[in-house]
C-alpha cells in the first residue's frame, strides 16, 4: 500500500512538471503570433518607477540606416549566423577559461539577449545562459 501512495505523489509531480512545461511552450508559440503582453524587463521597470511605457512603430516608419546601426552596434554577425555565433562563444569560452577570476567576456546574439530580456528580465542571474540557448531554440 505504501509504494502505491508513492506512486501517486511521484505521478502527481510529474503532472506538475509536464503542465509547467506545456505552459511554457505554449506561451513561446503565442509570442510568434503576438507581442507579448509584458515582459519581466517592463514588470521591473514599472515597479520600480511606477511607470510602464511602451511604443509600437511599424517597421517602414523606422529608417533603413536606424535599424542598421542597432543590428551593427548589438550583434555585427546577426546576418551570418542561425542566432548562435559559435564562433565568438568558442573564443569566449577560450578567453575565460584563461583569464579566471576576471571579468567574464560574454557572446550573446541579438536573438539570445531578447530570449533573455523577455524571460528572465535584465538581471545578471549566471546560471541563465544555459537555459537562454534552449529557449533560443
Amino acid at each position: 500500500m505504501q509504494s502505491y501512495k508513492n506512486f501517486s505523489i511521484v505521478k502527481k509531480i510529474l503532472s506538475i512538471v509536464f503542465l509547467i512545461i506545456a505552459l511554457h511552450w505554449l506561451y513561446i508559440i503565442l509570442l510568434i503570433f503576438i507581442f507579448p503582453p509584458m515582459t519581466l524587463t517592463q514588470c521591473n521597470s514599472f515597479f520600480t518607477s511606477k511607470r510602464f511605457e511602451r511604443d509600437y512603430v511599424s517597421m517602414d516608419q523606422i529608417s533603413k540606416n536606424a535599424k542598421l546601426a542597432v543590428i551593427a552596434a548589438e550583434d555585427q554577425l546577426f546576418p551570418e549566423h542561425f542566432g548562435f555565433d559559435m564562433e565568438s562563444i568558442e573564443k569566449a569560452l577560450e578567453y575565460n577559461e584563461k583569464k579566471k577570476g576576471k571579468k567574464m567576456r560574454g557572446a550573446s546574439t541579438i536573438s539570445q539577449q531578447v530570449a533573455k530580456n523577455v524571460f528572465y528580465g535584465r538581471e545578471d542571474l549566471g546560471c541563465e545562459k544555459d537555459s537562454k540557448f534552449i529557449l533560443h531554440l
